[in-house]
């Protein structure tokens, strides 16, 4: 039940979202005009100054929907990053055989596969960088004869990709032993998603099991490798199981701050919860090209491990980072009044509320907020009451209620102005 409803996501996402082109590219290698699908994200005219990952899908014919459907769908919660793909054609005339096609001896391309490869290499991703936006960080997918094929993409010195999605591979003659090998060679790091089925006829079973062993048995922190098995599952419907995992897979470093990284990665540090998100959004640009904002829940995410562990000092930090990342929003202003807060200094939380109030709202912090916190923490130091007469007089007392005004807002960053008490 759980892969049927993975199934229908996928396909209502894409006849939701996805918006798939057909253009014709005329190539040199192949000596042929072969037909590419398409998809760019849906931010891709709006946003001209962003770029994006590259997926490279063989087998586009059927593969292409199920790879956007997936990648839209998670996008659109922001669980995976918008991603160019393209899809090549490869079902007429039994083209896939003839591009994928090895020799039976020696286990690599000859002929027109040496074309295909060349076609690939030195013709298409050549033409997709230079025609739309991409990054340096390129997936290629396929299934069975072009999971296989793919996989000589690593027998370069210098990987053209940097992750591989092999649903069911036909593995050609000595692949299983040789691909380890390589793999545990990697000097850039690797994304590997490797799947099969018990729908898949048993030889290759056996073969992608030897292969995973190999891949498993190395120590390489280069190399983040996967291997799922999917019973009562169809050499076909074991695409739509594998696809998402795979996603997943490549881009967890992507994805926001889960519960399960909170509780075992975050909230357990002594010291540093700034300084992990600054790496976890640094790995996300240095690894994938992507430049994005740091979440607003990412930032409350650190905030809430901060206050947990009672290391007040940190939000002065975490201040500084909004004020970057956010420069006319209260959030900077807001975790420094939370800090002052927290430390039992009222008078500069109520300055640094005050402070937020006057610029713009961002997520649930809003004017109305941030106001009614300063107001609630006058209260707190109100003059204490004047006594009139002697020692020992019977007097009565004049209580003052009059609270005094706040200091007025500052005018530089906040973060800067105020050192780490």
């Amino acid at each position: 039940m759980k892969h049927l409803f993975t199934a229908f996501l996928i396909f209502f996402s894409v006849s939701c979202f996805a918006q798939v082109k057909t253009i014709s590219f005329n190539s040199e290698k192949i000596k042929e005009k072969r037909d590419l699908y398409v998809s760019l994200p849906a931010s891709y005219e709006k946003n001209k100054a962003k770029h994006y990952p590259l997926l490279l899908v063989l087998d586009g014919d059927y593969l292409m929907n199920p790879f956007t459907g997936a990648l839209n769908y998670g996008s659109y919660w922001d669980e995976l990053p918008e991603v160019i793909i393209v899809g090549i054609s490869q079902n007429k005339n039994d083209q896939r055989t003839i591009d994928c096609g090895v020799d039976t001896v020696t286990g690599v391309p000859y002929g027109k596969s040496v074309d295909f490869f060349d076609f690939i290499s030195l013709e298409l991703i050549p033409m997709i960088q230079k025609e739309y936006r991409t990054t340096n960080f390129k997936i290629i997918a396929g299934h069975d004869t072009t999971a296989s094929f793919l996989n000589f993409f690593l027998y370069q010195d210098k990987p053209l990709f940097n992750a591989y999605i092999s649903l069911s591979p036909e593995l050609p003659v000595e692949m299983e032993d040789k691909l380890p090998e390589l793999a545990a060679e990697a000097k850039l790091p690797v994304f590997y998603y490797l799947s099969a089925a018990d729908g898949d006829e048993k030889k290759m079973q056996q073969r992608i099991k030897k292969l995973d062993a190999g891949m498993k048995a190395i120590q390489n922190p280069d190399l983040n490798y996967k291997f799922e098995y999917f019973n009562q599952a169809s050499h076909y419907s074991l695409v739509l199981n594998s696809i998402p995992s795979a996603l997943y897979q490549i881009f967890s470093a992507i994805q926001p701050i889960s519960v399960q990284e909170y509780n075992t990665k975050i909230v357990t540090l002594k010291e540093g919860y700034v300084e992990y998100l600054k790496k976890k959004y640094d790995i996300i640009e240095n690894s994938f090209g992507i430049k994005n904002p740091i979440r607003i829940n990412d930032f409350k995410a650190i905030e809430a491990a901060i206050l947990e562990n009672k290391d007040y000092n940190e939000l002065d930090a975490l201040a500084i980072l909004a004020d970057k990342s956010y420069p006319k929003s209260m959030l900077g202003d807001y975790e420094l009044a939370i800090m002052f807060e927290k430390k039992g200094d009222n008078p500069r939380a109520v300055r640094y509320y005050m402070s937020g109030f006057n610029k713009e709202e961002i997520a649930d912090l809003t004017k109305d907020m941030m106001f009614a916190k300063a107001e609630e923490l006058k209260k707190t130091f109100a003059k204490k009451p004047k006594i009139k007469g002697k020692v020992g007089q019977d007097t009565s007392t004049d209580v003052q209620t009059d609270v005094p005004a706040a200091d007025p807002a500052p005018t530089d960053t906040p973060a800067a102005e105020e050192p780490k008490q």
